[in-house]
């Protein structure tokens, strides 16, 4: 086995999201559906000694006990109670407060990567388990599917979509999901759709009239998207999206972009493009 490992954290987009109640927890009930995208940061890993954590380059504000990549690599140690450090380099490609998983990503591609580097043998279960104590959102990177979520996040079920390709939005602000859900004005109670339905069913996400009231960055980047497809915005933002049948469609909106305005392209896949590197399939 390689000392290395290279390996793309990928995002997501949520093709729908309800929020279906709150708990007496502060969490919310909701239901959605996670599209895994072949587009993502790239993370390095290599061993390290005397369970020292290195992540490079450092992140502005962010401290670095409280990064995500950082503390699923502590849990990861303090789980199997190995004594292997790491050395993890990041290229960033995905904007931070944008709702496609960034920082899950990046927690749950750390714990797959050290759980191979460090020898420790999680199954994914178990892995999946840990990720939920960092984020509603890191078990469905760590089981690696195209998946309908139920509950806070973390009930899964593996969907197959026919392959489409994506035009990805990222408004120059940053959403706090926090404060979305914290909200007043937030919609809570839509109806709970059935899994068969979620095709017909599922076709908004309960966050994206508060947050375009509250971000007009993210209410232009809808208007404007809007004039060539059905144009949505992922999680709680700030990223809006719209699907396309092939990539030269996609891209040929791509170069119409205006100047202030960022994006990129990208396909929707099944199955995650980490675990593909990972595990060969």
């Amino acid at each position: 086995m390689s000392n290395t490992l290279t390996l793309t954290s990928p995002a997501k987009l949520n093709l729908f999201l309800h929020i279906t109640g709150r708990r007496k927890d502060g969490y919310h009930n909701l239901q959605t559906l996670f599209q895994m995208l072949d587009y993502g940061d790239t993370m390095t890993f290599s061993p390290g000694q005397d369970r020292n954590i290195e992540l490079t380059p450092v992140m502005p504000g962010i401290p670095h006990e409280d990064n995500l990549i950082v503390r699923a690599a502590k849990l990861l140690q303090a789980t199997t109670h190995t004594n292997q450090g790491a050395s993890i380099h990041i290229t960033k490609n995905l904007p931070m407060g944008g709702g496609i998983g960034g920082g899950s990503s990046n927690a749950a591609t750390t714990l797959l990567a050290l759980n191979q580097l460090w020898g420790t043998q999680l199954n994914l279960d178990e892995l999946a388990q840990l990720g939920r104590k960092l984020g509603a959102d890191v078990p469905v990177f760590i089981k690696g599917d195209t998946a309908f979520a139920e509950g806070i996040g973390e009930k899964l079920t593996p969907i197959e979509l026919p392959s489409r390709w994506y035009l990805v939005l990222a408004p120059n602000c940053h959403v706090s999901t926090a404060d979305i859900f914290c909200h007043k004005d937030l919609t809570r109670d839509t109806p709970i759709i059935k899994v068969a339905a979620i095709l017909e069913q599922g076709r908004k996400n309960d966050c994206q009239p508060l947050v375009r009231t509250l971000f007009p960055e993210v209410n232009e980047a809808l208007n404007w998207l809007s004039q060539y497809g059905d144009a949505q915005m992922t999680g709680t933002g700030a990223c809006v999206f719209a699907a396309f049948d092939s990539e030269a469609e996609a891209n040929d909106v791509l170069k119409q972009l205006p100047d202030h305005l960022n994006g990129f392209v990208a396909s929707g896949n099944n199955r995650s493009i980490c675990h593909r590197e990972l595990f060969g399939k």
